[in-house]
Parts: structure tokens; sequence; C-alpha cells
């Protein structure tokens, strides 16, 4: 071989890793749906501006989503995910939300047309504040509302109810789930076996967590480490301004046999 093709060859081959950061992403048919309800008017620019941190796309491509599924939104807050997972399931699949439903997200539906296919699920949860650690609930319930579910997903709440009601909670998600489909998690880090303090009532032991739901029924099919955050050393609570956006999270996915 020649010097010159030699040289140009190798110029080639170490140019293309560095060209390729450049290359915008290929994203399968459901990513672009996401991506549209990224972009979508109904998500206010605060919202919007979570994004990069969040990683909605690549978040729900992991835990298996697809548009034509039955999902259900366990405590949807202020319905962040629900304004995304709702357009992607619009016309082929269904999305439930349930739990802690009727200050924010409720009224919220009435107001936002795009929201409107939504169905609440008439659960019997009750939540009420736990004596003993701050911050806790306790909730008891027999029912998430809804069957026949895909996909049942919650994001960084699980860290809000006490052992007991994270019982409940799985219990009424392993019976709303059928067999085949899957339960996501995400959630804060907390350090292994780190008894409770004022620091950490808002992360989540992810061991202990997975043995908690295996409890249910539910077996554990995979695990990301897309939102590892090196720089936050699970000491500080989440609401702290030095690591608040920047908390490390885990995201597990199981599995109803």
């Amino acid at each position: 071989m020649c010097r010159s093709l030699l040289t140009a060859l190798t110029i080639a081959f170490l140019a293309t890793p560095a060209q390729a950061q450049f290359m915008p992403e290929k994203l399968t048919p459901l990513g672009e749906k996401i991506v549209a309800a990224m972009k979508s008017d109904i998500r206010t620019a605060e919202e919007k501006a979570r994004d990069e941190e969040r990683k909605p796309r690549q978040t729900l491509e992991f835990f298996g989503l697809r548009d034509d599924m039955r999902v259900v939104e366990l405590v949807p807050s202020g319905g962040w995910f629900t304004k995304i997972l709702a357009p992607v399931l619009a016309g082929k699949g269904e999305l439930w939300v349930t739990i802690g439903t009727g200050r924010v997200v409720e009224p919220m539906f009435r107001q936002v047309p795009a929201l409107a296919q939504v169905k609440v699920a008439p659960t019997d949860a009750r939540m009420t504040p736990a004596t003993g650690p701050m911050g806790l609930f306790d909730l008891t319930m027999t029912t998430l509302g809804v069957s026949d579910v895909d996909l049942a997903l919650t994001f960084r709440n699980y860290h809000n109810f006490t052992p007991a009601g994270r019982a409940n909670l799985n219990r009424a998600v392993f019976a709303a789930v059928k067999s085949g489909g899957h339960y996501g998690i995400l959630d804060h880090t907390r350090r292994h076996n780190e008894p409770d303090n004022s620091e950490n009532w808002r992360r989540v032991d992810p061991v202990r967590l997975i043995k908690e739901v295996q409890a249910a029924g539910f077996v554990l099919e995979d695990f990301s480490g897309l939102h590892f955050k090196p720089d936050d050393e699970l000491r500080y609570e989440v609401g702290r301004k030095s690591v608040t956006g920047n908390t490390d999270r885990f995201m597990l996915l199981f599995r109803k046999p």
C-alpha cells in the first residue's frame, strides 16, 4: 500500500469518532413520537428546560413504552411525564393516572384539550401523613382502579411512602398488571443499608426496593445507569441547592410472570 493512501486512510479513521459526535441520533418511530410530545405547546418552558436533565425519551424507551400500550402512571404529581405520555399514547393506546390526582392533574385535564383522553382510575387509595419519619405517607389501598395494564410507571414517588405503604402499592400494581406486563420505577438513590435520617428521606435503597417489589410477585428484568451522577455523594437531601437537579437516580424494570 502506498504511503499516501495509508496516510489518507489513517486520517479518515481518526476523524470518524469526532465526526460521529456531531451526527444526529437516528430515532425509532416511538422516539420520534416522544420527541414530538416533548416539543408540544401543552408543556411549559420550565418543563422543557428539564428535558436535558430528566432525559424523558431515553427513560421511556428503557421502560419499554409502545404507543399501543395500556399504561398507568402512579402519583403523577404535577403531570410532568403525563404531558409526554398522553400524546404518545393517544389514538392507539391508553393512559391512566392514579393516586393523588385530584389537586393538580384532574383540573389540568379539563383545561388542556390534548389531555382529554387521559383516564383517572377510581382507586380506593388513601394517603395520610405518617407518624415518625418526616415527609412520609401511609398508603392504604386494595386497587389501582384499573386492570389489564401493560406498563405501570412511577417517577420519583416511591420514596414518599412508608414500608407498609410501599407493600400495599406493590400488591395493587401486581394485581393491575397483566401477565407479561411491566412495572417501571425511577427514584433518587440512597446509599445501601444507610439508616433513615433527615438527609435521605427522599432517597431509596435500590436493593431494598428490589426485595420489596419481588415480594409482591414481580421478577427483576432490567436496570439502567442512564441517570448515574458521579458527583452526587448520596449525602444530602435531594432538594438542597448543591444537589437538586443533579441527584443520582436508578431505574428498575420488573415483569409480572
